[in-house]
């Protein structure tokens, strides 16, 4: 529940109409690392689909493959290669540019005691900044309705909401942020995740 990637997949399961058989790991008692869960996925990552046999990792990917398989029309993923393109392309952002600032400048303080960087948190600035150029004058992320790369980053944007980062300030991911949150089928969950 604490991870933002792992909430994104349970809002792209719940806007698809999919219902998820959960698994809760442990991380810090080393679940992800037996050879169970290595068979499944060596990379040991969460998230991490099984469906019918096959596995995936990546939030974004996962995502993706949701839409694609389970979804009643192609709204969350659409098949016009140019909107795909932007979708991909704000997916990217969140997992190397977004997100990763996130993890940069959190997780040291988080879990390993560590003093906050400045020098990290001019980057999350960065990110945000970024995402306010891309939100100017648009309701979405990527095109005129609620796609997969919504759902990817209000998880990530939900997670700097619960850390106190001051979202305010960047007007336009505001005001995505309140109707992402209206229009995004498992919110609840995803904020009841943050809260944990």
């Amino acid at each position: 529940p604490g991870s933002s990637p792992c909430r994104s997949v349970i809002m792209g399961a719940k806007a698809v109409g999919v219902e998820l058989n959960k698994k809760l790991l442990n991380l810090q008692a080393g679940e992800h690392l037996t050879p169970e869960f290595l068979k499944i996925n060596p990379q040991h990552t969460i998230p991490t689909l099984v469906d019918n046999g096959f596995a995936l990792w990546e939030s974004r990917a996962i995502l993706v493959y949701l839409a694609e398989k389970y979804g009643k029309t192609d709204s969350l993923y659409p098949k016009c290669p140019k909107k795909r393109a932007l979708i991909n392309q704000r997916l990217y952002f969140d997992m190397g540019t977004l997100y990763q600032s996130f993890a940069n400048y959190y997780y040291p303080q988080l879990f390993a005691k560590a003093p906050a960087d400045p020098e990290a948190f001019k980057k999350i600035e960065s990110a945000f900044d970024f995402l306010n150029t891309f939100l100017e004058g648009q309701t979405y992320v990527a095109g005129d309705s609620l796609t997969v790369a919504d759902i990817a980053i209000l998880a990530t944007v939900s997670s700097f909401e619960v850390a106190k980062f001051d979202i305010s300030k960047y007007t336009n991911v505001n005001k995505w942020y309140e109707n992402a949150k209206k229009v995004t089928p498992g919110w609840d969950e995803n904020w009841a995740g943050c809260l944990e």
